[in-house]
């Protein structure tokens, strides 16, 4: 079965939402993409307090400087699509009140018959933390597994009834109720975040890197999934932050899915032969200049991924 293919809506400011995310939504199902997804990012510290990533000294890119609301980003595309899975990449779970999220998924899908994904994460940004979270930053995973125990209970039968640390549902009907129980895709990298990702979610979403760094890491979550007793099955979509150049990168160093639009398909062919893989997430949006450019771009990768094979 080819390898299922993703690509990131335009929320950034070299973008003219009032009309390109519309656009873009529409040409890319057309395309054949198969998926649509948007990320989170809701200020821009001036001066630089963290790295990008919290890695030192890294910054944060330009466009950073406005990103959209990612929910309402989603609901835009959702209206003029009709195929496409709806999904975040990533949402950061706890800048969001638990209840409120869960419900906004569930009328999300079954407004769109079924297409919602919630990839989530924890953030990494203080000053993202500090200007909107519902907990600290170093409460951060409880409040994610919060958000998962809610998305059951909200998504599941009524009567509805939860009790945890931001959440209190007395016995209640909630609706309307999703198609299907949203699954639950998580940016988990080690630690907890795995054993988190095994026992709760419905599939991985990490970032690109290397096909046989990626190989090696999913056999260790699979491994862990049967050490922990899973016996459902687990997802692997992954997000490849692309970046396209005009002339191929030359030289050691060159990162998965950068350089020219040859070498981003290399990567994605060397990423088709991963076991279990089942979709690539494209963000072309990094280095398109703005919405038609962006066009040109998601249909050229598309074609040039098909072509060879993808």
């Amino acid at each position: 079965m080819p390898l299922k293919l993703g690509v990131s809506l335009p929320q950034m400011k070299q973008f003219d939402l009032s009309n390109d995310v519309v656009r873009v939504a529409k040409a890319a199902e057309e395309t054949g993409y198969e998926s649509l997804w948007v990320f989170e990012r809701t200020l821009f510290p001036t001066p630089m307090t963290q790295g990008l990533y919290n890695v030192p000294g890294l910054e944060w890119p330009d466009a950073y400087r406005s990103v959209a609301d990612p929910l309402v980003t989603l609901a835009m595309a959702a209206a003029v699509t009709e195929r496409a899975r709806l999904g975040t990449s990533v949402l950061v779970a706890p800048y969001h009140v638990p209840f409120q999220l869960a419900r906004w998924f569930a009328t999300l899908d079954v407004a769109t018959k079924g297409r919602a994904v919630a990839g989530l994460g924890t953030g990494w940004s203080l000053d993202e933390y500090a200007a909107g979270s519902v907990a600290p930053f170093d409460k951060r995973g409880d409040v994610l597994d919060e958000v998962i125990e809610v998305f059951a209970a909200v998504h599941g039968s009524d009567p509805v009834s939860y009790e945890g640390t931001l959440t209190r549902i007395a016995p209640s009907e909630v609706g309307p109720k999703p198609v299907r129980a949203v699954p639950i895709y998580l940016a988990a990298t080690a630690g907890k975040a795995i054993r988190r990702l095994v026992d709760r979610a419905e599939g991985w979403m990490p970032t690109g890197m290397h096909a046989d760094q990626l190989a090696q890491a999913w056999q260790q979550v699979r491994d862990l999934a049967v050490e922990r007793g899973r016996t459902r099955p687990l997802d692997l979509t992954v997000r490849a932050n692309v970046i396209l150049t005009e002339k191929p990168f030359d030289g050691e160093g060159r990162q998965p899915f950068q350089g020219s639009l040859e070498q981003v398909v290399e990567d994605l062919v060397a990423h088709a032969k991963i076991d279990g893989l089942q979709e690539v997430l494209l963000d072309l949006c990094i280095t398109a200049r703005d919405g038609d450019h962006l066009l040109e771009v998601l249909r050229d990768v598309y074609g040039a991924a098909r072509s060879a094979g993808v």
